[in-house]
């Protein structure tokens, strides 16, 4: 699998990330006010009826297929589709870059590259809490991988997760030193 497609069904079938991602942000942004509030309060890890109706209508126009997923897939497309209701898409901007421009502290950003499994979950959507406030929208295309991979029991996922980890810090720390 390329680092451009994602299994998002038990390893039956693949799909250009980007384009699942893309087409999720497209329906948050044209979703009704209701249904973005439903994705914006889900709880991922303890999806309750009503989101899992809001969630599965972004999904399945995203082109994906959940149901036919892995009980461990829902709860990473649910972090992602709520990420992007909380905080929005611009993929325009690498994901470090977007941080800094925030001005998200360099301890904030250590700490969720370091984190891994339920600590990392957790801190995602305080990050994107804090964009929000400061009117920065994430670039899903790089977040939303990482989400995807952080704690897969694949070593290809593994890795992936680590470049983009690496990927995030350079961008970030590059775009620090240019503001000094």
């Amino acid at each position: 699998m390329s680092d451009e497609s994602i299994a998002v069904v038990d390893a039956q079938a693949t799909m250009p990330l980007t384009s699942a991602l893309g087409a999720l942000a497209t329906y948050v942004q044209r979703a009704s006010a209701g249904e973005r509030a439903a994705l914006a309060r889900l709880v991922p890890e303890a999806l309750r009826p009503h989101e899992i109706a809001a969630l599965s209508r972004a999904l399945l126009f995203a082109g994906l297929q959940p149901e036919r997923w892995r009980a461990e897939t829902w709860p990473r497309w649910a972090l992602v589709a709520h990420g992007i209701a909380l905080a929005g898409h611009d993929g325009r901007g690498r994901l470090g870059t977007q941080l800094a421009h925030a001005g998200v502290a360099e301890s904030r950003v250590t700490k969720l590259l370091t984190a891994r499994g339920e600590a990392f979950r957790q801190l995602v959507p305080r990050v994107l809490r804090l964009l929000a406030s400061k009117s920065v929208a994430p670039n899903w295309f790089e977040l939303g991988d990482l989400v995807l991979k952080e704690g897969s029991s694949e070593r290809e996922d593994l890795e992936r997760a680590e470049q983009l980890r690496l990927r995030i810090a350079s961008a970030y720390f590059a775009a620090q030193a240019a503001k000094d």
